[in-house]
């Protein structure tokens, strides 16, 4: 990262594990509607958006899967199709190539190892292909069987500049936060981070003046 704040915050305004369940009760309040913004039915569905939103907007993939889901709904209809036909239907949210052919090894390996049904532990998630500790964090946490926390690039920033980390990989940085966040949070903190990173704390001009956590952020402008 281009700065550390950890000293800084230590100085400034405490020790992270006193600020964090403030800086989680603020943005709580801040962002109620703080949810995944992919929309799906059911787990295929989950599954196939997370995989999908790599490297795009999940505006692009929901306009997407508005019009896949009803035409894909079970593994094995990814499998029945030519290739060439899924690429053309999920080409609007990039790299369509390689995605297509991580869904169709993701939804063989469904049929053919379990069951049809998508697991919810990420030993099992990881092993598709296409998924990786993201993706598999995502789909187990909407699944209600939260094992970890998501990190993903707002994530990421926000956590450094809380001064919650001081590390650049997703892996450690992960590491950092599950030591630090109550598990009870795990689930709901990175969309609190998300969206906020949307709203409020935007890379490139951060909205200071409005953040309820000017406070508790040794990052802050104010």
């Amino acid at each position: 990262m281009a700065r550390s704040y950890v000293s800084e915050a230590r100085r400034r305004v405490g020790p992270k594990r006193d600020r964090i369940r403030p800086i989680i009760g603020r943005l709580a309040e801040a962002h109620p509607d703080a949810t995944i913004a992919l929309r799906f039915r059911d787990p295929i569905e989950l599954l196939v958006s997370v995989m999908l939103s790599a490297q795009t907007t999940d505006v692009t993939v929901n306009r997407v899967t508005e019009s896949l889901f009803r035409k894909y709904r079970t593994p094995e209809d990814y499998l029945a199709v030519p290739l060439a036909e899924l690429e053309a239907d999920i080409r609007p949210t990039g790299t369509y190539r390689q995605k297509a052919r991580n869904l169709r090894g993701a939804m063989m390996m469904l049929v053919e190892e379990y069951d049809r049904e998508v697991p919810d532990r990420l030993a099992e998630l990881v092993r598709l292909p296409g998924v990786g500790r993201k993706t598999a964090n995502v789909v187990a946490s909407e699944r209600g069987a939260t094992q970890g926390i998501v990190v993903d690039t707002h994530v990421r920033r926000l956590s450094q500049r809380l001064g919650l980390t001081r590390q650049d990989d997703p892996v450690k940085i992960e590491r950092d936060l599950v030591r630090l966040v109550p598990r009870a949070d795990w689930a709901r903190f990175p969309h609190l981070l998300i969206w906020h990173g949307r709203r409020v704390c935007i890379a490139r001009d951060p909205r200071c003046e409005d953040c309820v956590l000017v406070d508790l952020c040794p990052a802050s402008r104010v």
